[in-house]
């Protein structure tokens, strides 16, 4: 056992043993399928500490053949699987971390000098009964080990794409890594598996890629692996029954991010979770920003702010909860070249801070965490307009309460004159602005639009989570030059509360209208007595 060749079990034994373990060894059955197959190379991309490492460590203990991993394994979920047995530490498996050599060194050729030197020294060392054609070539003490063993090698690469994160100018280096990449594993017999792990999908340069035998799935992109990229929700619910916290304010926190897995019998939508941030509320019994404390939000100022065409209207209306349509399709799979907005929009897809849905190609911003680091990100910026309005979202939702309808009026003109860069010609844009002016209210509830209730659908919902059952209900009705009475009228002809049928608290019932002669809006607000309180 070596510091590369043949890890052991040790990394996997850590996270077994630790407060919160998630089962995640059904991974396993998918790489055993495409094991000596055409379809054995895979990379897998997501955010930073969304368990990449982890299940390195779990496809090491499990393939190793120098330890006996079976009493790890056996009461896991993999235990049930058919190949279970039959590729339990058969194989020598190579691991490495690409961003401890890379942190080790100073330019590509010595990064990859000493990835050879080392790979070789364990390998030479453990096989030292063997006689080697050439001891300084990597690629040759690999054919010879396979001729003499027959067994291919498991490979394990974590951090695959440090270098183009830390060489984001240097194309000739990311060149010459590819290419040391494609000459190690492609076509190359000694290969059983190879999976790769990062951040960012495979690099392309021209038409096709230097690493083209690889099966990639990513956050816009999943696969059928979409289940083991964070915790599903099924995992969270049980998480938040064992340490008795909220699974509803868990939700609002942490979900958000909906990976599509498309099959033959229809799409399926995974909701993700990042397994960071819900250890970390469980543990600490306290809700808060987790994930982000392993990036400052200086890296999402980075990019919101480039000079983008359309790119700050995209982030204002994710700000409101909308979507934004994009194309994926251009993005040059790097952190420097882009072309429009669509390319900053799904690297910030790759980097955890939007989700995508495929199914309608949109974007949107996932979770409370996430949206406190835009949050943090423009108050370091010059979009002074969008900050204060977020800003007095909190007194905006004060006035609502207090069915101060003047005031919602006023604050909601406010909002509507500061965020001028929004197209304000229909109740689309009317939606967004309501969305942005009542940001705050995240904060107690649950913001639903066009929620289907009685003879048609309610504009915007907002139902207290329950840890908030003292703020009353809201049904929000837009109108587009016509009036705010008949927005009220109409929620009741139209049997709009009935969405909230069950809920036992108060409700408000408001409607809002955008008079396009004098540019302003109005409001009523009416309070819908229960039967308790007539």
């Amino acid at each position: 056992m070596g510091s590369y060749l043949n890890p052991g079990n040790k990394g996997f034994r850590e996270s077994l043993d630790s407060s919160i373990y998630v089962d995640k060894t059904a991974l396993i059955e998918k790489t055993n399928a495409v094991l000596n197959t055409r379809q054995k190379f895979i990379c897998v991309s997501r955010p930073r500490r969304f368990g990449k490492s982890m299940a390195a460590d779990m496809l090491a203990a499990y393939y190793d053949r120098s330890e006996d991993s079976s009493k790890l394994f056996d009461h896991l979920a993999v235990s049930s699987l058919a190949s279970y047995r039959k590729h339990l530490n058969q194989y020598d498996v190579i691991k490495i971390n690409m961003q401890e050599f890379l942190s080790m060194t100073r330019s590509i050729d010595e990064m990859l000098s000493m990835l050879s030197k080392y790979l070789i020294f364990d390998l030479t060392e453990h096989f030292s009964e063997m006689r080697f054609r050439d001891e300084n070539n990597l690629l040759q003490v690999m054919k010879d080990i396979f001729f003499k063993t027959k067994r291919p090698f498991v490979i394990l690469i974590d951090e695959w794409d440090c270098l183009f994160r830390e060489y984001q100018q240097d194309q000739d280096a990311q060149k010459r890594y590819l290419d040391f990449l494609r000459a190690w594993l492609k076509d190359q017999e000694y290969v059983a598996l190879a999976y790769m792990t990062g951040i960012l999908p495979i690099k392309k340069y021209g038409s096709h890629s230097a690493l083209n035998m690889f099966t990639e799935y990513s956050m816009t992109d999943p696969g059928d692996l979409a289940e083991y990229f964070g915790f599903t929700e099924d995992e969270v619910k049980a998480l938040c029954a064992d340490h008795n916290m909220s699974f509803e304010e868990t939700q609002a926190w942490y979900d958000g991010y909906r990976l599509i897995t498309h099959t033959e019998t229809g799409d399926r939508c995974h909701s993700m979770y990042s397994p960071k941030s819900v250890v970390e509320a469980m543990l600490r019994h306290k809700f808060g920003t987790y994930w982000n404390q392993t990036e400052t939000y200086e890296a999402l100022k980075i990019y919101i702010q480039m000079d983008m065409d359309g790119l700050k209207d995209a982030i204002i209306k994710m700000l409101a909860r909308e979507g934004v349509r994009i194309n994926t399709g251009t993005f040059g799979n790097d952190m420097t070249t882009f072309t429009t907005k669509d390319d900053v929009l799904t690297l910030l897809t790759h980097l955890g801070y939007l989700t995508y849905d495929s199914g309608h190609d949109m974007v949107t911003i996932p979770n409370k965490e996430v949206s406190q680091e835009y949050e943090n990100a423009l108050s370091a910026m010059d979009w002074q307009e969008v900050i204060h309005s977020v800003e007095r979202s909190r007194k905006l939702l004060d006035s609502l309460l207090a069915m101060d309808s003047d005031a919602v009026a006023e604050g909601i003109d406010r909002a509507h004159k500061e965020i001028s860069i929004l197209q304000y010609n229909d109740e689309n844009a009317l939606s967004c602005t309501i969305n942005l002016a009542f940001y705050f209210a995240r904060e107690y509830y649950t913001i639903v639009r066009e929620l289907p209730s009685g003879k048609g659908f309610a504009d915007i919902c907002l139902i207290p989570r329950k840890a908030h059952l003292d703020k009353p209900a809201v049904v929000i009705e837009l109108k587009w030059d016509k009036t705010a009475s008949g927005a009220i009228r109409q929620i009741k002809e139209r049997q709009y509360v009935e969405a909230l049928k069950d809920y036992q608290g108060s409700l408000l019932l408001v409607g809002i209208n955008y008079d396009k002669e004098t540019k302003a809006h109005t409001c009523v607000i009416e309070k819908l007595m229960k039967e308790s309180e007539l």
